[in-house]
């Protein structure tokens, strides 16, 4: 034993009187323990701590066994006496106050002395011999292989993470339901279980908890229905357990549940009535919800356990949880292991190099089983092979091998036939286990598939399978990942019927592959990395001859049917696991195939990191018909070409190569990290006379003095239109550049977007100019630059020239005043282009709006959108600009919500909207401040206008009144409307 869990008191002090005990020297710590060998400084009736537990006990250790032998506030009492008599003066201090600060600080009601009587305290002593016992049996259950490395004693850390289990947070009110989320194989259950253990053995949390009751979610499954004092002392039938103490003091229980991935939640979950009857009648499943729900007991503690797949659902059913990770091997853990396995550290590095790379596998070694697998499956193959090539490798490939491995030795004798009916029976439970969230058997499953004792004798010796720890006549795969390679390579097996019955297996699959990469769902993630795996010819081949068993000879054919068919839904561009998509085609490592399957892909989404570089440049190659490519790239692409990075820099050349495959019009590079050589490379790629490239989109790119490469692009590239650099601090240098090229003549740009990009006044000279030297600009975004007044007068004056073709102005968000509308008027009385023009978020003012109104009240006037909302104008600008519709017959669309128009305003604006002439379309008054009063007037247009359709009228409170009043014209045959917000 080494630390403290079971304290009384704020954990922060517990930690506090460690580190007293931690800051003396070696011989303080000798005199300190020989004061508590000597009566005086004890308890009056408490036993002396045997020297022989006590001799070499490190601070950590004593701490823990003065807890046991002195509960509550007797420890610091014993300390003080102890320092007080080694004369350390400071220490004391310290103590008192903290021991004065404890005495003030409430109480935790779990603390309290126990008042259970007698009688009863004897049945809980036989309760804990009976949890230990329990533990004991499950622990001597659980197989390790003979060649697994342990690679220390945990007992050193074992209290500390125990306490931190219950006790996590450092101060305030501890939570009274704690989760203990990882991947499979991690060490949740093995956490859960000790934390029992050392319950039972009075080390820990004696004083917080009276009973402790274990479920486990896939016995829950099978059990019969129940009550909750019935399952709560079911591990106590022939005691009299004292039950009403219980239920006046529920906060003394805690329930440790465990595996809530295989619990069967049942139907009508958020519908369930509270049940606070401890003898009624229910299914197992209803009690467990009513626990989680805390609709039983809400004062008792839980301890959940549950893999990562449920961790979600979990946190939907419960109240104030707090999540912990159990994160299992750590990258330093692994390392440690494969050295110690291997012994060479050469060969080590290599192998722990290669399975970085491998996504997938790199996750699953967190558990130490997968560890041990690789280990003894690499090792194998070493040793058979001395010219083995690791790089050849794939996830499903050195699983594939592991399996054979084995069975090439297995004892039972069996004709080919009967093999392949076993595999096919032994596949079939591992799906329909995944399927339903299933992950342990009971013997009537294992009968059910005809699956054989012999098969499941040899399974269990050969750690594929092993004995369920807490069932006895049960059985669970030794790691979860065995189960999923399993269930995924029953859809490869020769066969019609699924696992789960009523579908085909093709329907299966079909569902399979919509769930992992339509619905993108992580639960299937490792399952359909196998299934594209098992399909590589030679590895097929390879588990046909080592497994007898024969696989589809048509499932790829299913597979091109339910590719060609997904390409063409909505699916793909809504949500769709591209990453996912690319990492299982390139475990496949069959390029024919690949090719097949994306002739019909038509757009990606994608991420490019280290990890997923291989994967991602080895399917871009073969997407022939991409049409729109989102790629984020994030992982390091080496400048200088050596031999240890030139696969690198040829993977980023099979990335770039998509871009000249005659069909791909749309690239989005945002968020990419690029250096200038790769940028380089793919702006080479971009002038390509094969690249048919029309709209480049290049938002936060770091570093932003890779843009100045697009340069190249602009010359060379008269297909490209669009291009979007916003978000990007460009500075004078690279703005410079940039909008330098857009003049040249071989530039063909109509469509700009400049937003946050840090333009100001000084830029706007420059950018100006493109307005004038260029007729091909027909859109420009310039929202959320600095531009101020000054910039906008030199926008305004290429505006005001008669070459200036641009159509589309934004300026939202440029810190405009009513200065720049002067300059914005005269331009549009010269403009006869421009039709669409966005000012929202400036601080325009009336005065502002009073400029425009001259130029819009010109019945020359092209202008047709007209954005000002959040403009900080008032009734008289809105007066305004009534008065100058009245006179326009061009403007269609109009914006001034989040203005202060109020009803004066809006009343004047509906006068002129019944009017016949009027041509406005649609019209933003949201958040106008418009009230019930506005309605009339709001009623009568939309039964009298024959051009409005859309009214925004959201963030008013028009009152019921006013609604209905509404509600009233919209009923009419004569409202035209068509959206009303």
């Amino acid at each position: 034993m080494n630390s403290l869990v079971s304290v009384a008191g704020n954990n922060s002090s517990w930690d506090k009187l460690l580190s007293y005990l931690r800051g003396l020297d070696q011989c303080q710590l000798e005199e300190f323990k020989l004061g508590l060998q000597s009566p005086q400084w004890l308890p009056s009736g408490s036993q002396k701590i045997p020297w022989a537990d006590m001799k070499a006990a490190n601070p950590t250790d004593l701490l823990c066994l003065l807890n046991e032998h002195f509960p509550g506030r007797q420890v610091w009492e014993v300390t003080l006496r102890i320092f007080e008599n080694m004369n350390l003066t400071s220490l004391c201090e310290e103590l008192r106050a903290e021991m004065n600060e404890m005495a003030q600080a409430p109480q935790d009601p779990r603390q309290e002395e126990l008042e259970i009587p007698e009688d009863q305290s004897v049945d809980i002593r036989m309760y804990r011999e009976r949890m230990k016992a329990k533990i004991l049996a499950m622990w001597n259950r659980i197989p390790w292989p003979e060649d697994h490395i342990y690679l220390r004693n945990v007992t050193a850390q074992e209290h500390e993470e125990l306490q931190c289990l219950l006790y996590p947070k450092r101060t305030g009110a501890q939570p009274l339901t704690i989760v203990l989320h990882g991947a499979a194989g991690v060490g949740k259950t093995t956490l859960a279980t000790k934390l029992l253990m050392h319950w039972a053995e009075g080390l820990l949390f004696q004083h917080s908890f009276s009973y402790v009751s274990y479920i486990s979610c896939h016995q829950a499954r099978e059990m019969e229905d129940t009550t909750f004092a019935g399952l709560l002392f079911r591990d106590s039938p022939d005691s009299q357990a004292p039950i009403e103490y219980f239920m006046s003091h529920p906060e003394r229980l805690l329930f440790v549940i465990d595996g809530f991935e295989e619990m069967t939640m049942p139907p009508n979950v958020g519908d369930s009535l509270p049940c606070p009857d401890w003898y009624q009648q229910l299914p197992v499943a209803r009690i467990l919800l009513h626990l989680l729900k805390k609709e039983l007991v809400p004062s008792a503690t839980l301890l959940i356990t549950t893999r990562d797949c449920s961790r979600e659902d979990l946190k939907q059913l419960l109240l104030n949880p707090w999540f912990i990770q159990i994160p299992g091997f750590t990258k330093e853990d692994q390392e440690e292991y494969f050295f110690r396995y291997f012994g060479e550290q050469k060969k080590t590095r290599r192998i722990l190099q290669w399975i970085r790379k491998q996504e997938v596998l790199s996750r699953s070694c967190s558990a130490p089983l997968v560890c041990w697998m690789v280990c003894s499956c690499l090792k194998k193959q070493m040793a058979r092979c001395p010219s083995f090539q690791l790089g050849a490798q794939t996830t499903t490939h050195l699983y594939a091998c592991f399996f054979s491995s084995l069975f090439e030795t297995a004892e039972a004798s069996w004709s080919k036939h009967s093999w392949m009916e076993q595999w096919r029976a032994l596949c079939s439970l591992a799906a329909d286990g995944m399927w339903s969230s299933k992950f342990t058997f009971a013997k009537e499953d294992i009968e059910h598939r005809r699956l054989q004792a012999p098969l499941i004798g040899c399974l269990l010796r050969l750690n594929i399978l092993r004995k369920a720890s807490d069932c006895e006549d049960c059985v669970t795969f030794t790691h979860q990942s065995f189960q999923v390679f399993l269930g995924a390579m029953f859809y490869v097996l020769r066969g019609k019927e699924g696992a789960v019955g009523g579908l085909s297996k093709y329907q299966e699959m079909r569902a399979l592959l919509d769930d992992a990469f339509v619905d993108t769902n992580s639960y299937w993630n490792q399952m359909v990395l196998f299934f594209f795996g098992l399909l590589n010819g030679d590895l097929a081949r390879k588990v046909e001859d080592t497994l007898h068993c024969k696989m589809c000879p048509r499932i790829t054919d299913k597979l091109l049917k339910w590719a060609e068919e997904i390409s063409t839904s909505d699916a793909v561009s809504c949500s769709f696991e591209f990453l996912l998509f690319f990492q299982c085609l390139y475990e496949m490592q069959e390029e024919s195939l690949v090719r097949q399957i994306l002739s019909h892909l038509l757009e990606a989404d994608l991420h490019l990191g280290d990890l997923q570089f291989q994967a991602i440049s080895f399917c871009l190659k073969h997407c022939q018909k991409l049409s729109k490519l989102r790629l984020s790239v994030s992982c390091y692409i080496p400048q200088m070409e050596t031999r240890f990075v030139h696969s690198k820099i040829s993977q980023w050349q099979d990335v770039c190569s998509v871009f000249h495959n005659g069909n791909l019009s749309e690239l989005d590079l945002s968020n990419s990290k690029l250096n200038a050589t790769s940028m380089k490379k793919l702006c080479y790629e971009l002038r390509n006379p094969r690249c048919r490239l029309q709209k480049l989109t290049c938002k936060s790119i770091a570093p932003v003095r890779v843009l100045k490469e697009l340069i190249m692009v602009l010359y060379g590239n008269n297909r490209l239109t669009h291009l979007n650099l916003s978000s990007n601090n460009l500075g004078i240098t690279v703005s410079m550049m940039i909008f330098k090229t857009f003049r040249h003549s071989a530039c063909n740009l109509k469509y700009l977007c400049l937003e946050k990009c840090n333009l100001s006044a000084a830029s706007s000279e420059a950018l100006a100019s493109i307005l004038t030297s260029t007729q091909r600009t027909a859109r420009l975004c310039l929202g959320f630059n600095p531009l101020r007044d000054d910039g906008v007068r030199w926008l305004c004056a290429s505006l005001s020239q008669p070459d200036c073709a641009l159509e589309r102005l934004v300026l939202c968000f440029c810190q405009l005043g009513a200065p720049s509308c002067r300059h914005l008027t005269d331009a549009l009385l010269q403009n006869k282009s421009l039709t669409h023009l966005n000012l929202r978020k400036n601080q325009l003012g009336d005065e502002g709006v009073r400029f425009l109104c001259e130029a819009l009240r010109q019945p020359d006037c092209a202008l047709q959108s007209l954005d000002l909302s959040e403009c900080s104008f008032t009734v008289e600008g809105c007066r305004e600009l009534a008065d100058a519709l009245e006179q326009n017959q061009n403007l269609k669309v109009l914006d001034i919500g989040r203005n202060c128009v109020q009803d004066d305003g809006g009343r004047r604006l509906c006068e002129v909207l019944k009017c016949s002439s009027c041509v406005l379309s649609t019209l933003g008054l949201e958040k106008c401040s418009l009230t019930s009063a506005c309605c009339e007037h709001l009623s009568a247009v939309l039964g009298s206008s024959t051009s409005l359709v859309n009214l925004n009228l959201l963030g008013n409170d028009l009152g019921t009144q006013g609604v209905n009043k509404l509600w009233k014209s919209l009923k009419k045959s004569t409202c035209t409307l068509q959206k009303l917000g």
